[in-house]
């Protein structure tokens, strides 16, 4: 039998929906409309669909969204200033700068500017701090995604066994962190994988919820998973053109082989993607509201 299919396209809409009145309760009560800053440095194709598709999730959603677009040979100083100035400016309750940066910024220098109270993307120490002791005001978008996914389509976290695949600081790590937490859709035994595990297949195949973020097309294959496990794949890879000459994608899963041993599983696309600048805009609602408080 094949796996339920857990689409992050649908379930972003619904939290959309929530946070589309959330949003015109803010202005009907407080006067107050959330607002989102992105900068953008260089030309990385990737960044600029991202950048895009926020700008359109914010004018659909009634958020105010401010958008700077820097050629790549910007500054560091200059980013930095622009960081303070929205930094300073109370119509902007979220902060982001897309990465990757050009080499000559200093990626943790930028990040480090950004006041923790408008840290919407959830990077800064102080929120990563906060959440690993329980406490958090932001979560990671993509492993706050991974969460809502499994919360949202009723999977049981509390004892299972998690295994992650991966252990970056932007999916890897605070996914591990969300799900360890004495909360509602946590309370898992987690373990993490990454490129200096031995024997990870034997690790893998224990996962009662396996999520993959290892960055490598169709590493996790059919005899790596258990049967009857649920399967996250948060990787999104281009391998080559469709007919009609759209981008053909895969994630770090081989979804093919593994959706016929697992019980359910996000696909690529309309997985995790669509759910990462969902909670994106979820934690721009709640730096809006934080204001309030």
């Amino acid at each position: 039998m094949s796996a339920k299919i857990l689409s992050g396209t649908e379930i972003a809409k619904v939290i959309r929906a929530e946070l589309k009145e959330e949003i015109a309760e803010l202005k009907e009560k407080h006067g107050l409309t959330p607002g989102l800053a992105v900068a953008l440095v260089g030309e990385d194709p990737a960044s600029q669909v991202y950048v895009r598709n926020k700008v359109k999730t914010c004018e659909k959603l009634g958020v105010k969204s401010i958008e700077e677009r820097l050629p790549a040979d910007t500054p560091e100083s200059d980013l930095l200033s622009l960081i303070d100035r929205w930094n300073k400016d109370d119509e902007v309750h979220g902060i982001l700068v897309q990465l990757p940066l050009p080499e000559h910024i200093d990626e943790e220098k930028v990040l480090l500017a950004i006041r923790p109270d408008k840290d919407v993307d959830g990077f800064h120490p102080t929120n990563v701090g906060r959440l690993l002791i329980g406490n958090p005001d932001f979560l990671p978008c993509t492993p706050h995604g991974c969460q809502q996914i499994l919360l949202r389509s009723g999977i049981e976290t509390e004892g299972a066994e998690v295994v992650v695949v991966g252990r970056s600081n932007i999916v890897g790590k605070p996914v591990a962190a969300i799900l360890l937490q004495k909360a509602k859709g946590a309370n898992a035994t987690v373990t993490i994988c990454h490129t200096r595990t031995k024997d990870m297949a034997a690790h893998t195949r224990k996962a009662d919820i396996l999520i993959v973020a290892a960055g490598k097309p169709k590493v996790i294959t059919a005899d790596m998973v258990k049967e009857g496990a649920v399967v996250i794949d948060v990787g999104v890879h281009r391998i080559g053109k469709t007919e009609s000459g759209k981008d053909k994608l895969c994630g770090d899963v081989d979804f093919d082989s593994v959706k016929e041993k697992a019980s359910a599983i996000t696909p690529v696309p309309g997985g995790v993607g669509p759910m990462t600048i969902t909670m994106l805009m979820m934690n721009t609602v709640r730096a809006a509201k934080m204001r309030i408080e």
